[in-house]
């Protein structure tokens, strides 16, 4: 039978993007369709504002998988600049350098609250909680109880809108591994004394949470996603964007997919295909699926957290010289203030600034009902009073609002994953779900891209010859490694694949 495309890919974000450019080097018989009627890119896009750039929550690209670093470089060969890395935390009505400088952080926090903080972690050592299972209780084990307090808590809170206690100890061994306060202490020390810190048994260097450098393309990541879109098109891909799956119907005899897809004027489309790629949250995948799957109440039971960017931008060249800024003060509700200034030059006209205010919500909650006038006064009032800028200086502002932007890794979710998977992986051979929200895991935008790139290969064998689960299993493939896309390059790590199977 005749199908409209032999791959269907929901989504025209990084996953999804690297999914279409990649089976368009062998077919050009790939459907893409996208929400947004304009930006390709997901969280990744790059947001125009007059004569303003903005990233989405900030994205370094970085990779211990060389063939991740080598397709950055293909498809955008010309244009990535290198950053150094000046971020901060704000607490208490002070600033810590991050990574940490041992004076610094000795001086702000004073002599006794830092002996309190050691005898913490200390003691947690000693007494460690068995079998943590919760983020609060793995931060406590490898850091103290103390110093979960100062450092950690408020900040996770924030971002999650829920106890520490609440979130799954896995997603802390995900998003930290390799980092303990040993490890934290001697990396201040070196940088105290500006002593070069000593790779580690594997050559990679510092823990990724402590890079010092990384690339950037010079006009947000949106020109990643772009340039990756034009080339599948001119392959004979197709992307259309201001579509919503509306519809998703498997025809077992003939073995195609019937996709309704809602179009953003109110209008309807039907497409067929072989294959299904998916890096839609997952909740709104099974949702959408016909008949309706047993894991459906699993489905409905997964969790999203909301985000808000707040650009303002002021009529001033240099407010702060950071990339970004760690909010873990209470006092107010932005999470992390991002200057785009210093990630690119280019992202604002010379002479000004531009600063993002990032707010953590859902979105039946108060800060997503507010206006966008209301979040602009808001974060005025808020940079100004953690004394990062005047709020006189402010020339204008913009508000972006992305649903469903970080999965919600609490105490269920594994489980629930665990029957959604089994489920459609039994029901449905040809449907392939990638990415952050599409797979509902902890994955960064490379390894968004190496699930994709697998499924890609997948679908071209005609097998599953790479289980794309294992990508990022393995937490240090996150956290620990080198310190910038070009050391990456002396990094390959192997691609996961099952068991008794060949790599490709």
């Amino acid at each position: 039978m005749t199908v409209d495309a032999e791959i269907f890919v929901i989504g025209a974000g990084p996953a999804g993007l690297t999914t279409a450019y990649c089976l368009t080097k062998e077919t050009p018989s790939v459907i893409v369709i996208e929400k947004d009627p304009h930006y390709v890119g997901g969280i990744s896009r790059t947001v125009r504002h007059g004569n303003f750039l903005f990233d989405i929550g900030g994205h370094r690209f970085f990779s211990k998988a060389k063939e991740v670093v080598d397709l950055w470089q293909e498809i955008l060969p010309d244009d990535f600049i290198t950053r150094q890395r000046l971020s901060r935390i704000y607490y208490g009505g002070k600033f810590y350098s991050y990574p940490l400088s041992a004076f610094q952080a000795l001086r702000n926090l004073g002599i006794f609250t830092s002996a309190v903080c050691m005898l913490s972690y200390a003691y947690a050592k000693v007494f460690p909680v068995a079998s943590p299972r919760s983020f609060h209780d793995w931060v406590r084990n490898r850091f103290g109880e103390r110093l979960f307090q100062i450092f950690f808590k408020t900040y996770t809170e924030k971002v999650w809108g829920m106890s520490c206690d609440e979130i799954s100890a896995d997603w802390a061994a995900q998003r930290i591994k390799g980092l303990d306060l040993r490890v934290a202490v001697m990396n201040a020390l070196t940088r105290s004394f500006r002593r070069k810190p000593k790779a580690d048994a594997a050559g990679d260097g510092v823990v990724k949470t402590l890079i010092e450098t990384f690339q950037y393309p010079r006009k947000g990541p949106g020109m990643m996603w772009e340039a990756a879109a034009a080339k599948t098109v001119e392959r004979g891909g197709r992307i259309l964007m201001g579509r919503e799956l509306a519809e998703l119907a498997y025809d077992d005899v003939q073995k195609i997919w019937r996709i309704g897809v809602a179009t953003a004027d109110g209008g309807r489309e039907t497409y067929t295909a072989r294959h299904v790629v998916s890096s839609a949250p997952v909740r709104e995948l099974v949702q959408k699926l016909t008949p309706k799957p047993i894991s459906l109440l699993h489905a409905r039971a997964l969790r999203y957290r909301d985000f808000l960017t707040v650009a303002l931008m002021f009529d001033k060249p240099d407010v702060f010289a950071d990339n970004w800024i760690y909010i873990h003060d209470p006092s107010v509700k932005v999470g992390r203030v991002q200057n785009f200034t210093s990630w690119s030059p280019e992202m604002v006209p010379p002479g000004m600034s531009c600063l993002g205010l990032e707010y953590f919500c859902f979105e039946d909650d108060g800060l997503w009902a507010m206006s966008d006038q209301e979040l602009i006064a808001l974060a005025k009032h808020e940079v100004a009073k953690v004394g990062l800028a005047s709020a006189s200086d402010v020339v204008d502002g913009c508000v972006v609002r992305q649903p469903k932007a970080y999965p919600v890794y609490d105490d269920a979710y594994r489980e629930h994953m665990a029957m959604i998977r089994r489920d459609l992986e039994q029901s449905y051979p040809s449907l392939h779900m990638i990415g952050r929200n599409g797979m509902h895991k902890y994955n960064n935008q490379d390894h968004a891209m190496m699930t994709a790139m697998l499924t890609a290969r997948n679908i071209m064998a005609g097998e599953r010859i790479y289980d794309i689960w294992q990508v990022n299993e393995d937490a240090e493939y996150h956290e620990a490694g080198a310190s910038s896309a070009q050391a990456a390059l002396a990094s390959e790590r192997l691609v996961p694949r099952k068991a008794g199977t060949r790599a490709a």
